[in-house]
């Protein structure tokens, strides 16, 4: 029998806006929508977005990236009043295929930074000023944000504890440095790190690299909008992990997602690969 849908932490109205980017996270939160009665009208991205988001929407439009004009008109046109942005954008597509409406060039003109995250909080002020408030897409997806604690049979061995704790110093200065979320250690040793590849370009780099073991790190910046690019891990990490010999995954408790994180812990007890979700690099100790 389905465990049914919690209740939402805050109120959310129908119909609600989808800024779909890659990966599992834009559909589990329209799933997650429709199971709690709300219509979704998605602004899907090129190249980055699922085709299957189109079967979880009422309505579904397609833009590049740099069509923010034809985003705000979706949004405006639908009556939306909440939105969520869920998924990430490849960093190289982002940086290579922009195509830039006028209303995208205005929101530029006026930025002091372009990295991801003024990129970002720009957009979310772009969208807040039409009348529509920006969600966190983790407000759909309760169960999916990890509380601090030990998610699977195995627990973290010494060894992996240790990396564990270089890898989180490491993370969290490439995270404030605003290069990546990802770190991999093997051996008290960082063997790859994220930048604009993304994760999995990252776990695939760590198989190349001779031994077994190691612990994958994701972690949130520091001063992390809670509402946008969340560190987010699923099934296919596990498959990823076991395809590069990794075996254990820390990440930040509260500030990250696991995605259907039933199926996604039943994997790694099956490959033997610990999880762990921390508050704190003080919680990593054996």
């Amino acid at each position: 029998m389905d465990t049914p849908p919690t209740t939402p932490p805050i109120p959310l109205s129908s119909p609600i806006g989808l800024v779909a980017g890659n990966g599992r996270f834009p559909l589990e939160f329209a799933e997650n929508a429709r199971a709690h009665g709300l219509a979704v009208v998605t602004i899907a991205i090129k190249g980055e977005a699922d085709p299957r988001i189109e079967e979880l929407s009422k309505e579904c439009t397609w833009v590049r990236i740099g069509q923010l004009g034809k985003l705000l008109k979706t949004l405006r046109r639908s009556k939306v009043r909440q939105a969520a942005l869920a998924g990430g954008v490849t960093r190289v597509n982002f940086v290579d295929g922009f195509h830039m409406d006028w209303h995208a060039v205005r929101m530029l003109a006026r930025m002091r930074s372009f990295n991801d995250d003024s990129m970002l909080r720009n957009i979310i002020r772009e969208i807040e000023a039409i009348g529509v408030s920006v969600i966190a897409a983790s407000t759909l997806l309760e169960k999916s944000v990890p509380k601090a604690g030990l998610f699977t049979k195995r627990k973290l061995s010494q060894a992996e504890i240790d990396d564990a704790r270089i890898g989180w110093t490491a993370a969290r200065a490439l995270g404030d440095l605003d290069i990546g979320q990802a770190v991999i250690v093997r051996n008290k040793t960082v063997i790859a790190v994220e930048a604009v590849e993304g994760t999995e370009e990252v776990i695939k780099r760590a198989g190349l690299v001779r031994g077994q073991g190691g612990v994958l790190i994701k972690l949130a910046k520091t001063i992390q909008d809670l509402r946008i690019d969340l560190p987010a891990v699923g099934l296919k990490t596990i498959d990823q992990m076991q395809g590069s010999r990794l075996s254990a995954i820390v990440l930040e408790a509260e500030k990250s997602i696991m995605l259907d994180p039933q199926d996604m812990v039943r994997a790694a007890d099956a490959a033997g690969i610990a999880i762990l979700a921390a508050s704190s690099i003080e919680d990593l100790k054996s």
